[in-house]
């Protein structure tokens, strides 16, 4: 109830101004050419507005050319031009079924918001143009000011109106969004109704129709290229949440097929590593399947720290990993193996259980087989081998590496603590 009274009481404050004005201020012949002109282009304008959800509030971010209307036409012609112009954009929301649930109040706020504000920066034109045509670009110094004046006063209505939704509760909320806006958009504004106000003036229709076209084709091409931004950021979005595993932020098993057919090819030496966490059934056994999986995702972080860039990390089973190593020689990959072994023997997992700190010492064992790609042995098979290896490593008592170097024959190497 609040918040009608107060959008109501702004548009009651608006019409009453702009018709205990007077008459519009120029000659009917220009009214009408400009009044057509701005409502067919900020027609075209609304479908560029960029929406923003604040709480239960949505709010239009668009150029508004409503200032240089108000300081040719005076109040009465601004807010003929306000009132007409947004149940325009109201009337296509409609009929195009993109209108908010509250969109009419909404078209009465707009009407009174900017038809005030505008007519109040007419008034500070009036009264401080003849003392700022004295200074160099004083009328674009005045301009400015209207500007700030103006999106000062739609801040201070758009707080309130957050403030009776309980969107925003402090004086810092009220503060950071008045900062949020900005300073380029504010520009645009300043000197696009600038021109405008000059160019209706002097009738120079040609140069008025090239300004709003021009203005329209740059919102335009920022708007597609904003659209391809996001389209492609929600199509990555989309790609890491099919590729990772949510608990460890690791890769998955979809992933793995992907790389591994992308491995196979590449005819590089790389090292296929598989590992897994000894007796972690025991974890989950003693704990519950929460501090399992916290000793998962410390194990998973253990093994990334170890890795590069190329590098790629897979939780291809529960607590089970695959590593593919790359751009390393045989002897590097078995120095690497055998460091993150000892790393996660002598790192315990710091976690809560029944509301008592707990450390888990756990161990680990790997399978590492070492070969060439794109040769007889495919990745797959690369994979079962790496497996057997790890296989090994559990039945000569776990927390072992057991390794293989495919790319020359040698006998299977078993390395221990």
């Amino acid at each position: 109830m609040r918040l009608k009274l107060f959008i109501i009481s702004l548009f009651v404050v608006s019409c009453f101004v702009a018709f205990s004005y007077g008459d519009i201020i120029v000659n009917r012949s220009l009214f009408i050419k400009a009044i057509l002109l701005y409502w067919l282009f900020s027609t075209l304008y609304s479908h560029l507005t960029i929406v923003v959800k604040k709480g239960n509030v949505n709010m239009d971010y668009g150029i508004s050319y409503g200032l240089s209307f108000g300081l040719v036409a005076g109040p009465l012609g601004l807010f003929v031009f306000e009132f007409v112009q947004r149940f325009i954009v109201y009337f296509d929301r409609k009929y195009s079924k993109t209108a908010d649930p509250d969109e009419f109040l909404h078209t009465f706020y707009n009407i009174g918001a900017f038809a005030l504000n505008n007519t109040i920066a007419f008034f500070i034109f009036q009264l401080l143009y003849p003392s700022f045509q004295h200074f160099p670009f004083g009328f674009w110094l005045l301009i400015v000011l209207l500007v700030i004046t103006v999106s000062l006063l739609s801040d201070i209505y758009l707080i309130t109106i957050f403030t009776i939704t309980k969107n925003i509760s402090t004086f810092k909320e009220a503060i950071d969004f008045i900062k949020s806006r900005s300073v380029l958009d504010m520009g645009k504004t300043a000197f696009s109704n600038g021109l405008l106000y000059l160019l209706i003036m002097e009738e120079q229709w040609e140069m008025v129709i090239a300004l709003f076209l021009l203005n329209y084709l740059v919102s335009r091409s920022f708007m597609l290229k904003s659209q391809t931004i996001q389209h492609k950021l929600e199509r990555d979005k989309f790609e890491h949440m099919a590729y990772t595993d949510f608990l460890t932020d690791a890769y998955n098993r979809t992933y793995m097929d992907k790389i591994m057919q992308e491995l196979n090819h590449t005819g590089e030496c790389i090292g296929v590593l598989v590992t897994d966490i000894d007796s972690f059934k025991r974890v989950n056994d003693t704990y519950n399947h929460a501090v399992g999986d916290h000793v998962i995702q410390q194990y998973a972080a253990t093994l990334k720290s170890h890795l590069q860039d190329k590098d790629c990390l897979v939780r291809s089973g529960g607590e089970e990993f695959t590593i593919f190593l790359r751009h390393r020689s045989f002897q590097q990959c078995v120095e690497l193996v055998e460091k993150i072994r000892s790393d996660v023997d002598s790192n315990p997992v710091h976690t809560e259980y029944k509301s008592e700190a707990v450390a888990i010492h756990y161990t680990a064992s790997f399978g590492l087989y070492y070969y060439k790609t794109a040769g007889e042995t495919e990745i797959k098979r690369a994979y079962v081998y790496a497996d057997d290896l790890l296989l090994q490593s559990k039945e000569l008592g776990k927390n072992r590496v057991t390794v293989k170097n495919g790319t020359v024959d040698l006998p299977l190497s078993v390395r221990f603590k």
